[in-house]
């Protein structure tokens, strides 16, 4: 079933928490296999999942190509169906953000650095869309992918703040057989970038590889990092450690470090995250 209203949505949601457990898998659709696997997630803990499929501007910096992103709703819708979701919410633009909406949620520290320092506005954009996704569905918990690990952190501290009464689920970043993150963002990549992109979880584990051998400066895991991906010809926009309690640089280097990527691989700008301590995947 799909649903384009916020109030067939509110009421549709309500009729399902009568059933049990209610997961949401909130989208900005054109979905890979990351996004069936939050929907399995939401399966395994959840009587009935609803997955949102929104292109939401408000989180769209002044540089970044709103119009540009990729949709495909009818294969969304498809693979929703298939991945066992009970219903798909795909609203217009005016349906959440009616012409005289004008109140935004403002996130907090943990949105300043990183993204939120080159992304202005977007974290704002992104905590005021799932603020509403959670109080239309008042779901139980709602899961999201650890790839865009500072939205996540964001996300669970608003839910928390703001006693919204949803759990946020972390699940892990799902890779190509070669270790790129999947991302509905790479479909823009060229031949040539495709194979380029993989410097990017090749720099996160050289980091990895440094720490598992008793390496704890920060500049020289950064810079094992930063070596294959600029060897690959990518522009780095940002490699940082961060504190995942604060997303700040660490006052220590540990195993539970995030060290965090975004590079230009031509126009596309790519994300990419991982702990010091757990290894990739093994390719």
């Amino acid at each position: 079933m799909i649903l384009s209203t916020t109030a067939a949505f509110r009421a549709r949601c309500e009729s399902l928490r009568r059933e049990g457990p209610l997961g949401l898998v909130p989208t900005m659709g054109y979905l890979h296999a990351g996004h069936v696997s939050l929907i399995a997630a939401a399966r395994a803990r959840c009587k009935n999942v609803v997955v949102s499929i929104f292109v939401n501007p408000a989180q769209f910096a002044p540089t970044d190509d709103l119009a540009r992103y990729p949709r495909d709703l009818d294969g969304d819708v498809d693979k929703c169906r298939k991945a066992g979701a009970a219903l798909v919410f795909a609203p217009p633009v005016d349906e959440l953000y009616p012409p005289a909406f004008q109140s935004y949620v403002e996130p907090g520290a943990l949105a300043a650095p990183l993204e939120g320092e080159r992304r202005p506005g977007h974290f704002r954009g992104v905590c005021t869309v799932v603020a509403k996704l959670f109080t239309l569905t008042r779901a139980d918990a709602a899961f999201f992918g650890e790839k865009d690990y500072q939205q996540l952190r964001v996300v669970t501290q608003m839910a928390r703040d703001l006693d919204l009464g949803t759990e946020v689920v972390p699940c892990p970043v799902v890779r190509e057989p070669d270790g790129l993150a999947m991302s509905s963002r790479n479909v823009y990549l060229s031949p040539d970038e495709r194979q380029r992109a993989v410097s990017i979880s090749q720099g996160l584990r050289a980091a990895q590889a440094k720490f598992t051998l008793g390496e704890t400066t920060s500049q020289a895991l950064v810079a094992a990092c930063e070596a294959p991906i600029r060897d690959a010809g990518l522009r780095i926009d940002y490699v940082a450690l961060a504190d995942p309690r604060t997303m700040l640089p660490p006052e220590r280097v540990a195993a539970d470090t995030r060290v965090l990527v975004a590079a230009f691989n031509g126009r596309t700008r790519l994300i990419d995250n991982a702990a010091l301590g757990i290894p990739l995947r093994p390719l």
